[in-house]
Protein backbone atom coordinates (compact mmCIF):
# COMPACT_ATOMS: atom_id res chain seq x y z
CA UNK A 1 0.00 0.00 0.00
CA UNK A 2 1.39 3.76 -1.04
CA UNK A 3 1.63 6.12 1.79
CA UNK A 4 2.52 9.62 0.45
CA UNK A 5 3.73 12.73 3.82
CA UNK A 6 3.97 15.70 2.33
CA UNK A 7 6.17 18.12 5.04
CA UNK A 8 7.06 22.05 4.14
CA UNK A 9 3.90 23.86 4.00
CA UNK A 10 3.45 27.07 6.11
CA UNK A 11 3.28 30.56 6.24
CA UNK A 12 5.32 32.98 3.23
CA UNK A 13 5.24 35.98 2.09
CA UNK A 14 4.61 37.48 -0.90
CA UNK A 15 7.70 37.04 -3.11
CA UNK A 16 9.30 34.83 -1.11
CA UNK A 17 9.75 31.15 -1.48
CA UNK A 18 8.63 28.01 0.04
CA UNK A 19 9.66 24.48 -0.70
CA UNK A 20 6.85 21.18 -0.56
CA UNK A 21 8.24 17.69 -0.21
CA UNK A 22 6.54 14.45 -0.06
CA UNK A 23 7.96 11.08 0.46
CA UNK A 24 6.63 8.01 -0.40
CA UNK A 25 6.48 5.22 0.99
CA UNK A 26 5.31 1.08 0.53
CA UNK A 27 6.48 0.69 -2.96
CA UNK A 28 8.96 1.75 -4.75
CA UNK A 29 9.12 5.27 -5.82
CA UNK A 30 10.37 5.09 -9.47
CA UNK A 31 7.13 2.83 -10.07
CA UNK A 32 5.23 5.98 -10.05
CA UNK A 33 4.41 9.15 -12.06
CA UNK A 34 3.95 12.34 -9.80
CA UNK A 35 2.03 15.16 -9.57
CA UNK A 36 1.23 18.49 -7.16
CA UNK A 37 -2.22 19.78 -6.55
CA UNK A 38 -3.84 22.72 -4.71
CA UNK A 39 -7.33 23.80 -3.20
CA UNK A 40 -7.95 26.79 -2.00
CA UNK A 41 -11.03 27.24 0.65
CA UNK A 42 -14.07 26.99 -1.62
CA UNK A 43 -12.18 26.49 -4.81
CA UNK A 44 -12.23 22.97 -6.67
CA UNK A 45 -8.63 20.94 -6.29
CA UNK A 46 -6.81 22.02 -9.58
CA UNK A 47 -3.54 20.74 -11.07
CA UNK A 48 -0.06 22.37 -10.37
CA UNK A 49 2.87 20.34 -11.84
CA UNK A 50 3.63 16.93 -12.96
CA UNK A 51 7.12 14.86 -13.14
CA UNK A 52 7.52 11.59 -15.24
CA UNK A 53 8.90 8.54 -13.21
CA UNK A 54 12.77 9.48 -14.96
CA UNK A 55 12.16 13.15 -13.96
CA UNK A 56 12.93 14.25 -17.12
CA UNK A 57 9.57 15.80 -18.27
CA UNK A 58 7.74 18.02 -16.57
CA UNK A 59 4.34 19.82 -16.99
CA UNK A 60 3.04 22.96 -15.12
CA UNK A 61 -0.23 24.87 -14.68
CA UNK A 62 0.37 28.35 -16.33
CA UNK A 63 -0.31 29.99 -13.15
CA UNK A 64 2.74 28.40 -11.08
CA UNK A 65 5.31 27.99 -14.38
CA UNK A 66 8.12 30.18 -14.31
CA UNK A 67 7.69 30.50 -10.41
CA UNK A 68 7.25 26.81 -9.62
CA UNK A 69 10.03 23.78 -9.45
CA UNK A 70 9.09 20.31 -9.49
CA UNK A 71 11.71 17.70 -9.34
CA UNK A 72 11.59 13.99 -7.71
CA UNK A 73 14.86 12.15 -6.43
CA UNK A 74 14.51 8.36 -6.91
CA UNK A 75 17.32 8.22 -4.54
CA UNK A 76 15.57 9.11 -1.39
CA UNK A 77 11.67 8.26 -2.24
CA UNK A 78 10.92 12.20 -2.27
CA UNK A 79 9.00 14.62 -4.45
CA UNK A 80 9.45 18.39 -3.90
CA UNK A 81 7.78 21.83 -5.11
CA UNK A 82 10.22 24.70 -4.99
CA UNK A 83 8.04 27.81 -4.92
CA UNK A 84 9.66 30.93 -5.91
CA UNK A 85 7.92 34.38 -6.43
CA UNK A 86 4.89 33.66 -4.28
CA UNK A 87 1.73 35.26 -4.84
CA UNK A 88 -1.26 35.54 -2.00
CA UNK A 89 -3.39 33.59 -4.83
CA UNK A 90 -0.83 30.47 -4.23
CA UNK A 91 -2.32 30.43 -0.19
CA UNK A 92 -4.01 26.56 -0.89
CA UNK A 93 -3.66 22.93 0.70
CA UNK A 94 -1.19 21.09 -1.50
CA UNK A 95 -1.20 17.76 -2.04
CA UNK A 96 0.97 15.21 -3.88
CA UNK A 97 0.02 12.33 -5.64
CA UNK A 98 0.94 8.90 -7.33
CA UNK A 99 0.09 7.46 -10.24
CA UNK A 100 1.26 4.25 -11.79
CA UNK A 101 3.36 4.03 -15.09
CA UNK A 102 6.08 6.14 -16.68
CA UNK A 103 4.25 9.06 -17.85
CA UNK A 104 2.40 11.90 -16.25
CA UNK A 105 -1.34 14.08 -16.62
CA UNK A 106 -2.53 17.23 -15.34
CA UNK A 107 -6.04 15.38 -14.69
CA UNK A 108 -6.93 14.53 -11.12
CA UNK A 109 -8.15 11.17 -12.02
CA UNK A 110 -5.28 10.46 -13.50
CA UNK A 111 -3.24 9.88 -9.62
CA UNK A 112 -4.79 6.90 -7.48
CA UNK A 113 -2.67 7.80 -4.77
CA UNK A 114 -2.97 11.55 -2.39
CA UNK A 115 -1.34 12.45 0.46
CA UNK A 116 -3.58 14.36 3.36
CA UNK A 117 -2.02 17.64 2.18
CA UNK A 118 -0.17 20.80 3.52
CA UNK A 119 -0.83 24.17 4.12
CA UNK A 120 0.56 27.20 2.55
CA UNK A 121 -0.54 30.27 3.52
CA UNK A 122 0.88 33.44 1.27
CA UNK A 123 0.98 37.18 3.26
CA UNK A 124 1.15 40.05 1.44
Amino acid sequence: QVHLVESGGGLGQAGGSLRLSCVLSGRPFTLYAMGWFRQAPGQAREFVAAINRPGHNTAYAPSVKGRFIISRDNARNTLDLQMNGLKPEDTATYYCAAASGSSYSTRESFYGCWGQGTQVTVST
